[in-house]
């Protein structure tokens, strides 16, 4: 067993290969301006990956067939999209699978719970939604998944949380896909959270958090255990790509913290 250690670090060194991207959303003002000029400037800085946010859902199949080719030009991909949990009910599923397809997205990620899910039997309801759309995409060669807030941290009165029940309520293709920083601030514990998820956390928001500045700091300049977090995904999670998110710009505005932050990573990972 003498070789195990070194062995063990020699992968996870090799590991931190894994991609990083940037949740869309965190460029969001200059996006709507324009689209091309920011996602062209987000490859040039270095990103890899791109997530879309629900907007995209409004694209026809033509303006999709426009971003894929910006993004095959460009030489990163977007791997998921973010979506209102209508988009992976009966009506919308099929256009939700036909946009992601053109654009080369894999998982079609729910990014809140539905209004009113109130409590548990809302959850276990919405769970089966999940578990419902899942069935169907895998013909696809396609996942769902759910982006976790701070609300989903809260226990109810039996101490289980709405994450608790639709990790339990849904196949191991569903997507647990973590933002750090609100499960930080909800006083989660989001390294224990991967390691009892095994395989299912496929991709993280980097997302920081401080007691004393909220969302206003960078990526690595906050209070989230960046370290801890990406070893467990890495080692167990089954990561297979990370999403540098910014609620806020900053004074030098959304690029420039874009910048910053994949600065920050990089040290981190150096």
């Amino acid at each position: 067993m003498a070789g195990a250690a070194p062995l063990a670090a020699a992968a996870f060194a090799q590991s931190r290969n894994i991609p990083v991207g940037l949740e869309l959303y965190s460029v969001r003002g200059d996006l709507t301006k324009d689209l091309e000029g920011t996602v062209t400037g987000v490859a040039k800085m270095g990103y890899q990956v791109v997530e879309c946010y629900s907007p995209y859902f409004s694209w026809t199949p033509e303006r999709a067939m426009e971003v894929r080719k910006l993004l095959d030009g460009l030489g990163i991909k977007c791997r998921s999209t973010h979506n209102g949990a209508q988009s992976i009910n009966a009506e919308n599923l099929q256009k939700a699978i036909d946009l992601n397809s053109i654009i080369g997205s894999k998982y079609i990620i729910v990014a809140s719970g539905p209004r009113g899910a109130g409590g548990a039997d809302g959850w276990k309801a919405f769970a089966d939604q999940l578990a419902a759309a899942s069935e169907k995409l895998r013909a696809s060669n396609m996942a769902t998944g759910f982006h976790n807030h701070q609300t989903e941290w809260k226990p109810f009165e039996d101490g289980k949380r709405p994450m608790d029940i639709l990790a339990a309520n849904t196949p191991k293709e569903v997507v647990l896909q973590l933002d750090a920083g609100t499960s930080v601030e909800a006083g989660a514990d989001p390294v224990a959270w991967i390691k009892a998820n095994p395989g299912r956390i496929k991709s993280i928001h980097l997302k920081d958090w401080s007691k004393a500045n909220g969302y206003a700091v960078a990526f690595g300049e906050g209070d989230v255990p960046w370290k801890g977090i990406l070893e467990a995904a890495e080692s167990v999670g089954g990561v297979e790509y990370y999403l540098i998110e910014q609620e806020h710009a900053g004074p030098d505005g959304e690029m420039a913290m874009a910048q910053r932050c994949l600065a920050n990573y990089k040290k981190m990972r150096a």
